[in-house]
């Protein structure tokens, strides 16, 4: 039996009823706004650096500049961890995430990790092959005048880190993205030091993998399967984990757009120096547009548990409440039900 003082606190932690109602939609609606903010910002990208003049040469002198900037063990290097992410590599993570929602029991959070990756990775290609095209605006020759964007590299390795943080228990969450997050966040920046796509490509993949794991989480957090649980704060974690991302972002958010308006603004067309300044500065924006969208899928699950409704409450007759894991009230009621049976016939047989 649980006191009052005990009911409340679990209450705070697991709210039911109205407070559960109320947790579920403000989830659902800042999930549905993070997939609107991140849609936006994508066909922002395309246009601001594929659909202007402007953006087309100076991610042009990105891919010149890494010339100038990486030595060719840099070069090998970059292709070397780019060569890991291939189509049995990706099978493998799938079938990973599979099972780990599997020996969860939870399908519904199963079928969600997995489809994160599966719709990522589909969009990502119709719209590079089928949708988007790159005109030529400057005179570029033709090897530079085929579609990137987005990049199919950084979308398998953040919608997979995305649904391997949607899939683990909540208690593990900071130690997945933790394993995972710089690889992750640094495929895309191999991707432009490896001369494979332009600093546009690696950002609108990041976006992209936002907006449909948003949008996944909020069907499902429509079903009702979120709940709130208050994580207790860990100092080692948020060293380990939120500390090296925060950074990344800040740095190379904040490096690179010093760097872009500098090498596109501030320094004449034909300067030499400007494929260097560029190429800095797209490597820096790749790796920090990564870390950041990390942080924010961070922030909008933070305290949600997803996959499993809460536990129901039931009333105490002495005014306190309890909380009961799924499946006891119904086997409470069952066992009222045989012993109600059970009654008649044991008076049958008492004695005068």
């Amino acid at each position: 039996m649980l006191g009052p003082r005990t009911a409340l606190s679990l209450r705070s932690r697991f709210p039911t009823g109205a407070g559960q109602q109320s947790f579920v939609r403000r989830v659902q609606v800042r999930l549905q706004v993070a997939v609107a903010v991140a849609s936006v910002l994508v066909v922002a990208v395309y246009l601001a650096f594929v659909g202007t003049a402007t953006g087309q040469r100076w991610e042009n002198a990105v891919l010149a500049g890494r010339l100038q900037d990486e030595t060719l063990a840099a070069a090998h290097e970059a292709d070397r961890n780019l060569d890991a992410v291939t189509t049995s590599s990706l099978g493998a993570a799938v079938a990973v995430l599979a099972v780990m929602g599997l020996v969860r029991r939870r399908y519904a959070l199963t079928a969600v990790a997995v489809s994160t990756v599966g719709v990522s990775l589909l969009s990502a290609e119709v719209l590079k092959r089928y949708v988007l095209c790159r005109p030529d605006l400057v005179g570029a020759p033709g090897s530079l005048l085929r579609n990137s964007f987005p990049s199919g590299h950084t979308t398998i390795a953040m919608s997979v880190m995305f649904g391997l943080l949607i899939v683990v228990p909540l208690r593990l969450r900071g130690v997945a993205v933790g394993l995972c997050s710089l690889w992750a966040t640094f495929v895309g920046a191999y991707t432009v030091a490896a001369g494979w796509h332009r600093p546009s490509d690696t950002i609108g993949a990041d976006l992209l993998v936002l907006a449909v794991a948003c949008g996944l989480t909020a069907a499902l957090a429509r079903t009702g399967r979120v709940r709130h649980v208050r994580e207790r704060r860990h100092r080692l974690r948020a060293l380990l984990v939120l500390a090296p991302l925060s950074c990344t972002a800040l740095l190379g958010l904040g490096a690179g757009t010093v760097l872009l308006l500098y090498s596109m603004f501030r320094l004449a067309p034909g300067d030499p120096a400007v494929p260097l300044w560029a190429y800095r500065a797209g490597h820096a924006l790749a790796a920090g547009a990564s870390a950041a969208v990390t942080l924010v899928l961070l922030t909008l699950l933070r305290d949600v548990d997803l996959g499993r409704s809460p536990a129901p409450w039931t009333p105490h007759p002495c005014g306190a409440s309890r909380v009961e894991p799924p499946g006891t009230a119904g086997r409470r009621l069952g066992t009222s039900r045989l012993i109600g049976r059970l009654r008649p016939a044991a008076g049958r047989h008492r004695e005068p």
